[in-house]
């Protein structure tokens, strides 16, 4: 009844154009309860990471773990910061969207303006069972050769460690399921098969000044706080492992104020017949020609554009952009053979979520589709995560250098060839001048963290 009335107040300030009433206002902070209105909500959108031995530094799993965090929390729901979600809502439907609505938000509102009641113990949902190990149930684990120790305070850092490969042949792979040993200081993880970047090949595009030599990169799979084991099988495909090639697991460390240790496994669950449809994860490795182009000093919105062209038939299933400290968005955009137009994907960048987006529904492309990619990097001091606006940026793999990294994951044909499924061209890196001038030597800023390497 409560959420009804809410949605009532919503959809009549629209209609009258006037501002939303604050809960207070309305009298429904009086009756909104933890266990009968809150816990819900927290259930289902957040303690995947609010748990006992979650990501999140604190647990909403009680009321006695949760209250102390009442007015953070509304904070951070009203300003929409948590949970994290950055894709712009007028583009795409993405499976693994946060389900946190406008009327959840009013009633956390309402919760913590009504002195964050606990409510009665028989309105509390049953708990949620968790679980500790893992959630494929996988077939095959790979593990880091020894934990890793990390301090109790500084800058984040990156670590790669390489484990040889279980597989002593090429295998196909239903799902593969990233377990941090310790998930509250690991930010994100990429896993990768060494040596199986495809090569390079020139590509005409009509042309000779046009010439351009694409590279493609892979990856098998990647975990952020939060998310869910990759499985292929909802795609009705598998993904193809190489045999006899070492894997690299390459794990974001952030510390979380005591000294502790981490030791990050990879499971793989084996498909269980022949593999139908093939599941490949890849980016192009530059849009940029870094020889040439420098993020300027100052600068609040560098635009850099991308293309590449499908050469055979593709479903797009995913995707996951990337940058540095001075990222700021990136936008994926379909220009289909006939001419028609898609923007499938438009979100903001922030360095501490790298976020992956799975469609909804399958965005099947013909051959001979373009994909434009458009990127923004804020080099101002306007960017909190900025360490000196005062400094131009150098293209590389460091942090302190910036790259674009569009990855896109698609369904294909059986015996498809990552470094063939699209020909890539970099596009030209430009200012969007933006209303906000150049700052001032202001001096160098340190950001929330730097990690150490890339």
């Amino acid at each position: 009844m409560i959420r009804f009335l809410l949605i009532v107040l919503l959809a009549a300030a629209t209609v009258m154009g006037t501002q939303v009433p604050s809960p207070s206002e309305t009298g429904l902070a009086r009756s909104v309860t933890f266990n009968k209105d809150v816990l819900p909500i927290l259930q289902r959108d957040c303690q995947a990471c609010h748990r006992t031995g979650g990501p999140a530094p604190m647990s909403f799993l009680t009321y006695e773990s949760t209250r102390p965090w009442a007015r953070a929390m509304k904070e951070k729901v009203v300003k929409r910061e948590m949970p994290p979600w950055f894709a712009d809502p007028r583009y795409g439907d993405f499976r693994n969207a946060p389900k946190l609505t406008q009327a959840d938000i009013q009633t956390i509102a309402a919760w913590v303006d009504g002195g964050s009641p606990e409510g009665d113990a028989k309105d509390k949902p049953a708990p949620i069972q968790w679980a500790d190990g893992w959630r494929s149930n996988p077939d095959v684990i790979v593990s880091m050769p020894e934990p890793h120790w990390l301090a109790a305070r500084g800058g984040g850092e990156i670590k790669s460690f390489t484990v040889n490969s279980p597989f002593s042949a090429d295998t196909w792979v239903t799902s593969i399921e990233v377990r941090p040993g310790n998930p509250s200081v690991v930010h994100h993880v990429i896993v990768q098969v060494e040596g199986d970047t495809p090569e390079r090949r020139r590509t005409s595009w009509g042309s000779t000044e046009a010439a351009a030599t694409p590279e493609f990169t892979t990856m098998e799979a990647v975990y952020v706080p939060g998310s869910q084991p990759l499985d292929f099988r909802f795609h009705n495909a598998a993904k193809l492992i190489p045999g006899k090639k070492p894997i690299r697991i390459e794990v974001h460390y952030t510390p979380n104020g005591k000294e502790t240790t981490d030791q990050t496994m990879v499971g793989f669950t084996l498909a269980k017949g022949s593999a139908k449809r093939q599941y490949i994860t890849l980016a192009p490795t530059s849009m940029v020609d870094t020889r040439k182009v420098r993020i300027p000093a100052g600068e609040p919105d560098w635009q850099t554009r991308g293309e590449l062209t499908f050469n055979q038939d593709a479903e797009l299933v995913w995707f996951m952009p990337h940058m540095h400290l001075r990222g700021k968005d990136m936008t994926f955009e379909l220009i289909y053979p006939n001419g028609r137009t898609e923007t499938v994907l438009s979100a903001k960048f922030n360095y501490a979520w790298q976020l992956g987006y799975e469609t909804e529904e399958p965005i099947r492309v013909r051959k001979g589709t373009r994909m434009i990619v458009t990127a923004h990097h804020d080099n101002s001091a306007n960017n909190p995560f900025n360490p000196d606006p005062n400094e131009e940026v150098r293209w590389g793999g460091l942090t302190s250098e910036e790259m674009v990294l569009p990855w896109f994951g698609v369904v294909v044909d059986l015996g498809s060839k990552p470094d063939r499924i699209a020909s890539y061209r970099p596009g030209a890196a430009q200012v969007s001048r933006s209303a906000f001038p150049a700052p001032g030597a202001t001096g160098g800023r340190t950001p929330p963290f730097l990690p150490n390497i890339r």
